[in-house]
């Protein structure tokens, strides 16, 4: 191995581009380093591995099997393509000290990447993810088999659906959802484990493809007119779609509109609580909607990222958590996300709400809360001094936004201490406005609540404002 790859693990895993970047021998690297990681924190010598329908992602998880095996760890090895949330199950429910995602999620096809898994199946800590990169390039690699044994994690995973979901109520209210699997890891699971409980459904782009058929595997509106057009032109309760490896949802109404993900995380979070007994907790990212707050349950608020969400929901006791992105944990299920478990609770939802569709359910809903006012701007950005923008904002004087007094000024930092993150609280029910810099890619993202679609423009154009300086 003559090349030294620069490995970076960000907020979700690594990911990077196919062939120059990851490849057998990278991702050997990042196998030989997680193993001396294992070995070092004196883990149970057994990792779960899985992996998507991507370009050279069954080769990788091979490759990271190997690497595994020949240093001493036995390793599940899944004989698919699996959903993350599957292998997330299995290496929680076969007492493995961790598990690995071959997969670069929601990512174009040219890219692909690596996921870690804690022994409950959440995702791995940002200083956990730091001690596997310590590790790198530190031993020679090495590999063999003796340690690999192929399995079918599917049925485990399925079969624990059986008591966590309403099945029957699904059943009897007669809802009948269109399954957008957008050529991912979903694969047809949803509509063979409704039709094993007599529920009519059907899918769309049930077959993995390395390039997802053309399209971005990411759940958002303008990448699902497939599932749009399919159901204005059918008879269906609703339409659900998940991404590349089947860990996030998006919603569609039966009339082929789009359902705002912030709606469907209000409307979740309602019902998670209804659900929840006694004094419920709820978790949800800075840049989910605050209509949340109304909701009497204790609210945690966490920094962007789902391995936020799983930390705050473990310490809390949180029955659900939720991130902006179409992110779902559930605490009856597992701290992670999973997109396929997701749509069946949101199936849940609607069968008990004594409406048949979607539309009916929502035109309900927004009566009793109103609409969420509510967007983002994703700017390119490669000012190197953007991080100092930031710092400048969240330490300046200013007791006003967009003339709107500032109640609340919430930081949140890297794992160095920089402030990546703030959140400016106004004055209003709700109106806040959220500015985040990405350090990995040149890119500052604005978000913005507010109590209308005006106010939502004028604060998203301010935020903008403080980096084209």
């Amino acid at each position: 191995m003559n090349k030294k790859y620069n490995i970076i693990f960000g907020t979700d895993g690594y990911r990077a581009l196919l062939g120059s970047e990851i490849n057998s021998e990278s991702v050997s690297v990042v196998a030989q380093g997680f193993a001396q990681y294992l070995i070092n924190e004196k883990k149970t010598l057994k990792v779960s591995i899985g992996y998507d329908g991507r370009e050279c992602s069954d080769v990788f998880a091979h490759d990271f099997a190997c690497v595994l095996s020949a240093n001493g760890i036995k390793v599940r090895l899944s004989d698919k393509v699996v959903p993350t949330p599957t292998l997330s199950f299995d290496t929680k429910n076969n007492g493995c000290a961790a598990g690995v995602m071959i997969t670069a999620s929601h990512n174009p096809p040219i890219y692909n990447g690596i996921k870690f898994k804690t022994n409950d199946g959440g995702p791995f800590m940002t200083q956990e993810t730091k001690k596997v990169e310590d590790l790198l390039y530190t031993q020679a690699v090495k590999q063999d088999e003796k340690n690999v044994s192929l399995v079918n994690m599917m049925p485990q995973y399925l079969a624990s659906l059986d008591s966590k979901v309403d099945f029957e109520a699904i059943r009897k209210a007669g809802i009948r959802p269109l399954i957008d699997s957008m050529s991912g890891a979903g694969c047809r699971t949803l509509e063979h484990l409704l039709s094993d409980k007599g529920i009519k459904s059907e899918t769309i782009f049930g077959t993995p493809e390395h390039d997802f058929s053309k399209r971005l595997a990411e759940p958002i509106e303008k990448n699902l007119k497939p599932l749009s057009d399919a159901l204005a032109h059918g008879d269906f309760s609703l339409g659900v779609a998940t991404d590349g490896d089947a860990d996030r949802l998006g919603v569609m109404l039966n009339d082929g509109k789009w359902l705002s993900i912030q709606e469907v995380i209000l409307y979740l979070s309602q019902y998670m609580i209804s659900e929840g007994g006694e004094h419920p907790a709820l978790v949800k990212t800075v840049s989910v909607t605050d209509k949340i707050k109304s909701l009497p349950a204790l609210v945690t608020e966490t920094a962007v990222g789902f391995k936020y969400v799983s930390e705050a929901m473990i310490e809390t006791g949180a029955v659900y958590g939720a991130e902006e992105s179409g992110g779902f944990g559930f605490a009856c299920h597992l701290p992670e996300r999973d997109g396929i478990f997701s749509a069946l609770k949101f199936m849940e939802m609607l069968s008990k709400s004594g409406h048949k569709t979607l539309c009916s359910f929502v035109e309900e809903k927004r009566k009793q809360f109103g609409n969420i006012c509510y967007d983002r701007i994703d700017m390119h950005n490669d000012n190197p001094a953007r991080m100092a923008l930031l710092q400048e904002l969240a330490c300046g004087e200013q007791t006003s936004f967009c003339g709107y007094q500032i109640m609340e000024r919430k930081q949140f930092c890297n794992s160095r201490g920089d402030v990546n993150g703030l959140k400016l609280i106004l004055k209003g029910n709700p109106r806040w406005v959220l500015i985040r810099v990405s350090e990995t890619e040149p890119m500052v993202r604005v978000y913005a609540e507010a109590e209308s679609m005006d106010e939502v423009k004028a604060f998203l154009a301010e935020g903008k404002k403080h980096f084209e300086k």
